[in-house]
């Protein structure tokens, strides 16, 4: 596969639960995220379905690439 295909799969947003607010605030992974093809959204895979507190999806940064 050419580089181009495969940096395509790659998620480019990681899907987070966050509980509590500042700085006691504890982020879990919990899923990733794939912009649609017409740009407009994203689709999002969950590894767990959080009950508590709130899900934020935020821009993957590179130095988080490759500790997927």
């Amino acid at each position: 596969m050419s580089k181009t295909t495969n940096e395509a799969k790659r998620p480019t947003h990681l899907v987070w639960q966050v509980i509590g607010e500042g700085d006691k605030s504890r982020w879990t992974r919990i899923g990733a995220g794939w912009p649609n093809r017409d740009g407009k959204g994203l689709s999002l895979k969950f590894d767990a379905y959080p009950l508590t507190g709130r899900v934020v999806v935020r821009e993957q940064e590179q130095n988080e690439v490759g500790q997927q």
